[in-house]
């Protein structure tokens, strides 16, 4: 054992565990974790923000864009309530995110003297948003309790955790005892009865289809031979994108596979809520539906399934194939099927939102095939979910269900720093990067050489659109006022570039991937984008609708 202070083997136990970035933003109850962190050098790379919401969405971008897990420390109280969006996308999202926060003194917790930044029931509140919380009220229960957080963290569904430690606790020197990491954790075993129930339903079908979600972003080898084996296309909406790459003739879109869905007899479901596509769409008795998930909760939401699976996506997917391959199922190829019905829905796609596409065309042609997107609830955001193609998973990130407007520059700045190797692209609109433009300070300090594009058109769009659609033409709240966002990026010290059309974009996007901080781009939008809706709330194309 090693006398250390409560703070210190909170950073220690992080250490063990191959933490080697925190997100964090100092404050009176995290001085001691602060200093920890001083102490701990260069095992610890620490990037402070300018708000919590900040820090806390990097550490999700982070998460989001490694697999690893990101992590995030804030002061308790409004501290931890600033930062309580960012918990909120990483469990929409499935993502691995440990907040760390202070607490009020721990003679304190629960009085209601009114201490600095005490709210009643930390702890109760951040429960309905985590995983798992816990408080840590010993020193030489720190190890442990990082420990266990890790293993909320990595196994089941990836949602976010939280501990919490008082400021006297960080402050009190103990004896403590360092655990190792445990990363190996056993998995949900194969039942073969299922398996072999799985590749009856598949084997029989005429035009099974796979629809994957973040659950199987570790599978993507796996689900592709499997796909390969059944010729059967692999949808994805936001989460799932790239598990099979977009230039693969068995990926489908968002439209493509709404099309897919209405024909599909069997649907092989890997990781994913299945939400659009059975709330919108529906599903009946003559598609046969199998959902695999590591979560066993998550098999029956919305509807009861023909066959429900719980285990690793890598694994299930696997045992499928192997018993496709006993089985000697040699179905004729879709290749050409598939590409002409690409290419009909491309063209489509490119006659009712042709601004935006050609906006996303040029990204995607001047960011590199390893670079990273990274999406805002703006109107080439809406369209980039069906319209932008990603070659390996973790290329797209977006803010999923949640739909947090704002999320975007905080996050793509946690992006950059877990990818400091590759080239990332973030697009917002003029209302949602004003949620965190304060942000470009840290992306200054820290030479984060994250590149922005800004698309600014003076208003909230969806809001007025839908305003002036539904409310005879009354407007109000939807128009903005904006700073010259060029001239912001440059005060900050970052660089600032001005375009006003798709080829001016590529211009401007080239001169940034010049520079070693920073860029911010701002595109003047002068008239309305066209809605991006027909391609999202698609029609229901089965006989039922599951409710």
């Amino acid at each position: 054992m090693t006398v250390m202070t409560g703070a210190e083997a909170i950073i220690k136990s992080l250490s063990v565990n191959g933490v080697d970035t925190v997100f964090g933003l100092p404050g009176g109850q995290l001085d001691y974790l602060f200093d920890a962190m001083y102490k701990e050098g260069d095992n610890i790379r620490l990037i402070h923000t300018r708000h919590e919401q900040g820090v806390a969405y990097m550490a999700y971008g982070y998460a989001r864009s490694t697999g690893k897990v990101g992590v995030y420390t804030v002061v308790p109280g409004p501290g931890l309530l600033n930062s309580a969006a960012a918990l909120c996308t990483a469990w929409a999202n499935f993502t691995p995110v440990m907040c760390i926060s202070g607490q009020i003194p721990s003679t304190a917790i629960g009085k209601g003297y009114g201490d600095l930044h005490e709210i009643n029931d930390q702890l109760g509140m951040i429960s309905h948003i985590t995983k798992w919380a816990e408080r840590i009220d010993h020193p030489s229960l720190a190890p442990d309790r990082v420990q266990e957080a890790f293993k909320q963290l990595t196994t089941g569904s990836p949602q976010p955790v939280e501990i919490e430690m008082s400021m006297d606790i960080m402050a009190l020197q103990a004896e403590v005892e360092l655990l190792p990491a445990i990363s190996d954790y056993p998995r949900p075993p194969i039942d073969t009865a299922q398996i072999t129930e799985a590749v009856k339903i598949l084997v029989n079908a005429k035009k099974p289809l796979i629809y994957v979600g973040s659950g199987a972003l570790e599978a993507s080898r796996e689900i592709r031979a499997l796909a390969e084996a059944l010729q059967a296309p692999v949808v994805a909406f936001r989460a799932g994108k790239g598990v099979i790459s977009s230039e693969h003739y068995l990926s489908a879109n968002h439209p493509m596979g709404h099309r897919l869905w209405g024909e599909a007899d069997a649907v092989l479901a890997i990781g994913t809520r299945l939400h659009w596509p059975l709330v919108m769409w529906g599903k009946d008795d003559e598609l046969k539906l199998i959902r695999v998930d590591i979560d066993q909760v998550q098999l029956e939401r919305i509807c009861k399934p023909e066959l429900g699976i719980v285990g690793d996506a890598a694994d299930v997917s696997a045992a499928i194939s192997v018993a496709l391959s006993d089985a000697d199922h040699q179905p004729e190829s879709r290749e050409q099927e598939l590409l002409a019905l690409r290419a009909e829905i491309d063209k489509l796609v490119r006659s009712k939102v042709a601004p935006q596409m050609a906006y996303l065309d040029v990204i995607r042609e001047e960011l590199p095939r390893d670079g990273i997107f990274v999406d805002e609830v703006t109107q080439v955001g809406f369209a980039s979910w069906y319209g932008f193609p990603v070659y390996e998973p973790r290329q797209h990130i977006s803010a999923g269900y949640q739909g947090t407007l704002g999320f975007g520059y905080a996050t793509a700045l946690g992006v950059m720093a877990g990818n400091m190797d590759k080239r990332v692209i973030q697009i917002s609109g003029d209302g949602g990067i004003m949620f965190n433009i304060q942000e470009i300070s840290t992306a200054v300090q820290y030479q984060l050489p994250l590149v922005t594009i800004i698309f600014n058109d003076s208003r909230f769009t969806n809001v007025q659109r839908q305003q002036k659609e539904w409310f005879d033409g009354r407007v109000i709240c939807s128009d903005l006022h904006n700073p010259d966002f060029v001239k912001l990026a440059e005060s900050f010290g970052a660089a600032g570039f001005a375009a006003h059309d798709a080829e001016s974009l590529r211009a401007a996007i080239r001169l940034a991937f010049l520079e070693e901080g920073p860029s911010i781009i701002e595109v003047t939008v002068e008239e309305f984008f066209p809605p991006p809706w027909p391609f999202l709330m698609m029609p229901q194309n089965r006989k039922e609708v599951c409710k």
